[in-house]
């Protein structure tokens, strides 16, 4: 079972983060329109505070890129079931509840069970963890995420041996999303147990010090920093253990382009454009065009494809 390190607070006691965005944005323009001091009269002193995440420090931080400015990360994003084009997950996703929500642990596993999202996130001490994001569209970011590592939920999944993989299943409840035709829904996407157990595979609850937004596929996900985004599967409902690979929407609707593994391989274009360079969406106006680096940066993971063929293995 898992423990709780706080109070729980009634799902219909949370004010939902679109809401609360909302609010503030309204708050700071009557602030700039009738002045500080007056607008503050007007206003109760509410402190709200549930949007925030308490994070510990992490030795897993980039250093040699400066980070994506948050207006950028929240407005940049790629979620099919609420529109195809960047800027329709930060119009659209608001509408997708996010309590309450519950994980389903299923397949290879001594005990399948249904987990709280808010037992999930109350597990461990979060994590903020500056990784490089690239997308295989070749523009990427440098964003802090939230989180800690997805290894330490899956002890406690507790798998059987012979689970050799992992399946995570994104929800389809249907609140705001499109869900455009051509693919097989839901989303799903896997990871190779070797993969998922490697301590920099996320389990991701927040960016920037915040609870993940609904774009960036709250309340829970996962980041795989050396693969490519499509991979770090968004607002999961169900985790699941198998022993064979597992079918990934993308790589099922287009396996000459999306390949299971998908690792950042400068070396292995994509059908439709190179990957040997990529659009850091960084501060400032103009994104930088800078060389992909293998693996996109994390040499560390070098070992997991050893003797691998990584152009046939893409």
């Amino acid at each position: 079972m898992l423990i709780r390190t706080k109070k729980e607070i009634a799902s219909s006691e949370i004010t939902p983060k679109e809401t609360y965005r909302a609010f503030q944005m309204s708050r700071r323009r009557l602030l700039a329109g009738v002045g500080a001091v007056g607008a503050a009269a007007m206003l109760p002193d509410v402190a709200w505070g549930l949007d925030k995440l308490k994070t510990v420090a992490s030795q897993y931080n980039v250093t040699d890129r400066e980070v994506t400015p948050e207006a950028k990360a929240q407005s940049y994003n790629n979620f099919y079931e609420f529109g195809t084009e960047k800027n329709d997950p930060s119009h659209n996703a608001g509408k997708m509840k996010i309590r309450p929500w519950t994980v389903k642990i299923e397949g290879l596993v001594k005990k399948p069970q249904t987990v709280n999202i808010d037992d999930i996130l109350n597990y461990r001490p979060i994590e903020n963890r500056v990784y490089r994001f690239r997308c295989v569209e070749a523009w990427s970011m440098v964003i802090p995420w939230d989180g800690y590592p997805l290894s330490e939920f899956i002890k406690f999944a507790d798998p059987l041996p012979s689970a050799k993989y992992v399946q995570f299943i994104t929800t389809d409840r249907g609140q705001g999303m499109s869900l455009p035709g051509g693919f097989d829904w839901p989303y799903s996407e896997g990871l190779r147990m070797d993969e998922a157990m490697h301590p920099l595979t996320l389990l991701t609850f927040g960016s920037y010090g915040e609870v993940l937004s609904n774009q960036q596929g709250a309340p829970i996900r996962v980041i795989v920093p050396w693969k490519y985004g499509f991979k770090s599967a968004k607002s999961i409902v169900k985790i699941r253990f198998v022993d064979k690979q597992p079918h990934t929407l993308w790589n099922d609707s287009a396996p000459d382009e999306y390949g299971f593994y998908s690792n950042v391989n400068p070396h292995v274009d994509h059908p439709r454009w190179s990957q040997a360079h990529e659009r850091f969406l960084g501060p400032g106006f103009l994104p930088k065009n800078i060389p992909t680096q293998m693996f996109n940066g994390y040499d560390e993971v070098a070992s997991l494809y050893a003797g691998m063929d990584l152009k046939k293995n893409y």
